[in-house]
């Protein structure tokens, strides 16, 4: 079905010259001169490669249906973190692998076992998760508190479950559970 450009948002799929494209981000652009356009950060399924598209505010572009199914993360079947990374089916049970392609390494580091993401599928094949916006995850590796130290901004590394590295304030030790943004990697509060 055919949306205008003026239309698009962030996390839509559509057809973009003839191949599959996610969008990634969007801006409305009027300058002082010249008419109106939609810039559109879009990642193309077929080779990975991430562009910024210029959309005049007249284009037509085909939206495309993404199946988002809720689905549970259960392991990384090789071990390593690279993937294939094997998925349970909410309502069904049916298990998938998801490879290690189309999941990016800022999105692994946050998978833990039983947590909940949604799975984008197109035709069959998986194109991609959609992590919860925050999780909770215990810290396995981190420094003790300088005694004394008063200065309330400042961040220490910590190891997290997952294996992921964070940046968290001086009182938090090994073995509490913090919650971090997934998309940023940012520290937001105990848990």
């Amino acid at each position: 079905m055919p949306i205008k450009a003026t239309e698009v948002k962030r996390g839509q799929a559509l057809l973009y010259d003839g191949k599959l494209h996610i969008v990634l981000d969007t801006e409305h652009v009027k300058p002082g001169k010249g008419p109106a356009y939609v810039q559109a950060k879009m990642k193309n399924f077929e080779t990975g490669t991430i562009k910024t598209n210029r959309l005049n505010s007249s284009d037509k572009l085909d939206d495309v249906n993404i199946d988002r199914r809720e689905m549970q993360y259960l392991y990384d079947a090789s071990g390593k973190g690279g993937g294939p990374f094997v998925f349970m089916d909410n309502e069904n049970f049916d298990q998938i692998e998801v490879s290690g392609d189309v999941i990016t390494k800022d999105q692994a580091q946050w998978l833990k076992e039983n947590l909940d993401v949604k799975v984008m599928i197109f035709d069959g094949n998986p194109l991609g998760i959609e992590l919860p916006a925050a999780i909770e995850l215990e810290v396995t590796e981190t420094a003790p508190q300088v005694k004394g130290a008063t200065a309330t901004n400042q961040l220490k590394e910590a190891t997290v479950e997952t294996g992921a590295r964070v940046r968290v304030p001086p009182f938090v030790e090994n073995g509490q559970v913090v919650r971090i943004s997934t998309e940023t990697g940012e520290y937001l509060s105990k848990a």
